[in-house]
């Protein structure tokens, strides 16, 4: 009875276009983010932050990043683990290069060197679509992780192989390194989540999203009407590979601490973050989030109901995990192709109308 638009008045157009237009969103808003500064960090512990949190927070901000570019401005890209790579990479080099410099903007540089490498990969959207740009960037992806793997000075000619992040604080308290407690990297973290999820949400919400997704439904119509495809989709690239590079970067040293890039950013990485954007809705920031957080906690559901209930072998538990993984994805291809966002859109429209028919 309270999720109801009557007797909110809007006298402006700012008002009318706010992101969140009836009170009761805004103010479950706040209390969601209430939530997650003042309770959560005072209650996490090891499990729950290197088990739901951190990935969580991670791949929300690698989803969100690819939603960018393949739901908002419908570029398709299957490199997603490469660029990733690219940013952990950036910031491993940066912090062994820089100590002095502060954590949090190591991952910043690493998400705009990203950046930079997605721009030059993104250069063959502009004469190809659809297919034959999945390939390429696919491409991509097998370059990358054979660049990383080949090229000694990246991992600073490490006999193993992997880089290990040292460890950095913010403020006096660690937040890389093996001394870091829960709350500090579940905090790191969090406050990226929130400032690119706003900056992600005012950039489609602007003339750049419009943009975007004029190229998206229709590129040669928006180049009639004005759209520069070239600064559009290179700007997608551009945006997207930043997100994904920070999310890289603190994949790597917020929470692995070492790795090794055929392991950690392989093609598998590029597929789950996409399967996390179909799962969830394209083009929808609630939808990278939704994704993230069903493909993160499904296993430790399966795992801890399968495996540690009823008994059932680790392996079983894992083989039924991707048939379900593949099992959604083609039912929300056919039934529901803008994922869990719409039927979270089509709920709120159901309540507000209710109880008259829908």
């Amino acid at each position: 009875m309270f999720y109801r638009e009557a007797g909110e008045y809007r006298t402006s157009y700012v008002e009318d276009g706010q992101t969140f237009p009836i009170a009761f969103d805004r103010w479950r808003y706040y209390l969601v983010l209430a939530v997650a500064f003042l309770v959560i960090p005072f209650v996490i512990n090891d499990y729950w932050a290197n088990a739901i949190f951190l990935p969580f927070l991670i791949y929300a901000i690698a989803a969100i990043g690819l939603n960018i570019l393949v739901g908002y401005c419908g570029q398709v890209s299957l490199g997603t683990g490469g660029f990733m790579a690219v940013g952990a990479y950036g910031c491993y080099k940066l912090m062994t290069a820089f100590p002095e410099v502060n954590i949090f903007f190591h991952v910043i540089i690493a998400g705009f060197i990203t950046a930079a490498v997605g721009l030059l990969f993104g250069l063959p959207s502009l004469r190809i679509k659809g297919f034959y740009l999945a390939v390429a960037t696919l491409a991509a992806q097998f370059f990358l992780v054979w660049l990383f793997n080949r090229v000694p000075w990246f991992y600073n000619y490490s006999a193993s192989g992997q880089i290990s992040a040292p460890e950095r604080t913010v403020f006096g308290h660690p937040v890389t390194g093996p001394e870091t407690e829960p709350w500090a990297a579940y905090l790191f973290c969090l406050v990226f989540v929130v400032v690119l999820a706003w900056v992600a949400r005012n950039l489609t919400r602007g003339s750049v999203g419009r943009k975007w997704m004029a190229i998206r439904d229709m590129d040669i119509a928006a180049e009639i009407i004005g759209v520069n495809p070239l600064a559009a989709k290179l700007s997608a690239f551009a945006v997207s590979s930043f997100f994904i590079g920070v999310a890289g970067a603190l994949f790597f040293a917020v929470y692995l601490g070492a790795v090794e890039v055929g392991e950690a950013f392989g093609i598998n990485k590029s597929f789950l973050v996409l399967f996390m954007i179909i799962i969830g809705g394209l083009g929808s920031i609630f939808g990278a989030f939704a994704g993230a957080a069903f493909l993160v906690l499904m296993p430790v559901l399966l795992k801890n109901v399968l495996v540690g209930g009823l008994g059932w072998p680790t392996d079983l538990a894992a083989h039924l995990e991707f048939m379900i993984v593949g099992a959604l994805i083609i039912i929300f291809l056919i039934a529901e192709p803008h994922g869990l966002a719409q039927l979270w859109r089509i709920a709120k429209e159901k309540l507000r109308l209710w109880p008259f028919p829908y």
